[in-house]
Formats: C-alpha cells, structure tokens, sequence
C-alpha cells in the first residue's frame, strides 16, 4: 500500500495537497455550512485542525479547483464564482497590552489590503475593516469571505490579569461588531477559537453567528473519525494495536460522533509509541495556572454533570472550572443523563494533572 508523508504541523491547505499528504476530506462540512448558512462560530481544543479547515474555506471559496480534484466538494461547487477572502490570525505572538492588540490587527487588515490590492483611507481600525470590506466587494462583484482564527487568544494570553484580559475582550469587541454591520458586503463568515466567550461579553455587537460547538452535525468538522482510519490511514496502521489506539487517542465527543486527535495519531504513525504528544505540548500556560491558583489538581468527576449554558458560561469575569477544561480538550461528552446534563469524562487515559 502506498504511504504517503504525515503532515504533522501543516496548516495549509495547498501544501498538503500539492505535496501528497494524507489529508483527510472535510470539504463535505465545509459545503453543508456554506450552503445552509452565513456566519459561524466554531470552539475547538488546540491542535485540533481548525486552522486547516479555515485554510480549506479559504482555498474554496477562492475557487482555486485544482486543489480539490477527487474530494467531495471537487465536482458539487461552482467554480465559476471567486470571492475575495479576508483573513484574520491572531494565532502568532503575544499580545500583553492594548496598544500591542491595536498593532496586531492593523498589520492584519494591512496584510489584507496588500493582498486584495486594495487601500483603506479610514483612519480607525473598525473603519478600516469596514472599508475594506466593502472595497473588496465593489470591486469582485461578489460578497466577500470573512475568516477569523484564534479570535479570543488576545484574551487567553492574559486571562490571569483581568483588567488586561478585559481591556483586551473589548478591543477585539469593537472589530468584530464591524462584521455585523458589514452584512450587505459578505457572503461568508467563520471564526474560531479555543474557548466560548458568552455572545453578550464578546459577540454582543455580532449575535447573528450560529455557534456549532455542539451540533452533533459537526461533531466531527475537526479530528479524525474511525471511517477515516480506515479509508485514508491504512497503510499507517500495521503493527499498531486498534483497541490500544481508541483506548489512547479517540476520546473526544460534541455531542455526535466520537474523533480521535489528529496530533496524536501523526506522532502515534511517526514514532510508533503511545505517548500523551497533544497533552505535552498543546497544554495552555493559562489554563495551568488558572488551575493552580483555583487548587484544582484531581476533578471529582463523578459529582460533576454540567449543561451546554454552563459550558458556554465563559468570561474573564466568570470561568467555571467544567468550561475550562472541557474548551481546552481535557474533558468531553461521555454521555448525556434523563434531565439533558452532560456527564463529563477525561480524554485520554494518560490524561494527567501534575
């Protein structure tokens, strides 16, 4: 069987398919959204693949087909429409002040307008976005894409001081009202995170975002499913026991169909060792100190059932102790009780708290 290259830490859609990856096709979801929806809202654990489905919307909604010949939506687009796409990340650096925030997202929008070939004359950063927008639009003729990755990691990144992260939450506030109000310019709109901040603390100028955290339709939009071991990691499994990789790595559920951790399985195929790779080094500084501080070492777990509204319940001002964990990958969804609680479960067997 013929092995293809792991594409461990690639992030970009066209690499994996001009360099003969494994990829495993999520382009179904990404048509589904498109098509019965606008705008989006997405939380996932970290190294879990968001970046790579907001650079596959990207790649589509920029109709470069070629790089979906043989996935699913190769031969249900229409390639003859070509939006402009704005893209916002504030995945790279740090950000500890607000005027670090305001330099972070004119770099962002200037990045942009250097890629449309476009020059925004607003003077603000929320008219900037806004114009951009709508120059984009004017000259495409088509409504433009909106994709924003790691839209609350300003905030994360200074979650221990709340004045900070506060000043930082209202910040990123301001930016994304624009998108509300920039309607009649866009077609398409994404964003995605690590944690769930409550629509009034964050997206209190954005309410129209349809959150699928927990739909159990997109359960699997991120990670890998047991089909997908089977129809595109074959060749990798030989001499790996089945029963010991879902015991290790598919322990993660939003309500629908269980995924294993993509981050884990490439290491898994590239070293051929069970190991906890995603726990060593995706875990967030924030989320070791905040537990910390908090005296939370062993979570009794079989005293805690906690609904979606609590897992949403996710601001500087108030964090409970089930929503960190479960936003940041450490707990999921084991089941669900008669009175519509979730019950929370580890992910991992190697899951530790030292």
């Amino acid at each position: 069987m013929l092995r293809r290259a792991l594409p461990i830490g690639i992030q970009t859609f066209r690499q994996i398919r001009e360099g003969d990856y494994y990829y495993v096709d999520k382009t179904g979801f990404a048509l589904r959204l498109i098509d019965e929806g606008k705008y989006y809202f997405l939380s996932r654990p970290r190294r879990f693949g968001k970046s790579l489905f907001l650079d596959t919307l990207a790649e589509l909604l920029s109709g470069n087909e070629a790089l979906f010949r043989g996935l699913e939506a190769g031969h249900r687009w229409d390639w003859s429409r070509r939006c402009a796409v704005i893209r916002l990340s504030f995945g790279g650096g740090v950000v500890r002040q607000p005027d670090e925030l305001d330099a972070k997202i004119r770099e962002q929008l200037g990045i942009n307008q250097e890629v449309l070939g476009i020059r925004c004359e607003e003077p603000t950063l929320a008219g900037c976005f806004a114009e951009l927008m709508r120059k984009a639009h004017a000259t495409t003729r088509e409504r433009v894409v909106v994709l924003v990755d790691e839209y609350d990691k300003p905030i994360l990144d200074n979650l221990t001081d709340p004045e900070t992260a506060r000043r930082m939450r209202d910040g990123l506030r301001n930016l994304y009202s624009v998108i509300k109000d920039s309607d009649a310019h866009i077609r398409f709109a994404f964003l995605t995170g690590v944690s769930k901040f409550s629509k009034f603390s964050l997206f209190s100028g954005l309410n129209n975002l349809t959150d699928i955290t927990l739909d159990a339709d997109y359960s699997a939009i991120c990670g890998y499913t047991e089909a997908d071991l089977d129809q595109v990691f074959t060749p990798e499994l030989a001499g790996l026991d089945r029963d010991q990789i879902r015991a290790w790595y598919n322990g993660y559920n939003w309500t629908g169909e269980a995924v294993y951790n993509p981050f884990d399985l490439l290491l898994l195929f590239k070293k051929r060792l069970f190991h906890p790779w995603w726990f060593e080094t995706a875990t967030p500084t924030f989320l070791l100190e905040v537990l910390t501080s908090r005296q939370v070492f062993v979570p009794d777990l079989e005293h805690w059932q906690t609904s979606e509204r609590l897992l949403s319940a996710f601001d500087v001002d108030h964090i409970s102790t089930e929503a960190l964990l479960f936003q940041t990958g450490y707990l999921t969804i084991g089941a669900m009780n008669q009175l519509g609680a979730f019950i929370p479960m580890p992910t991992s067997p190697a899951w530790a708290w030292t």
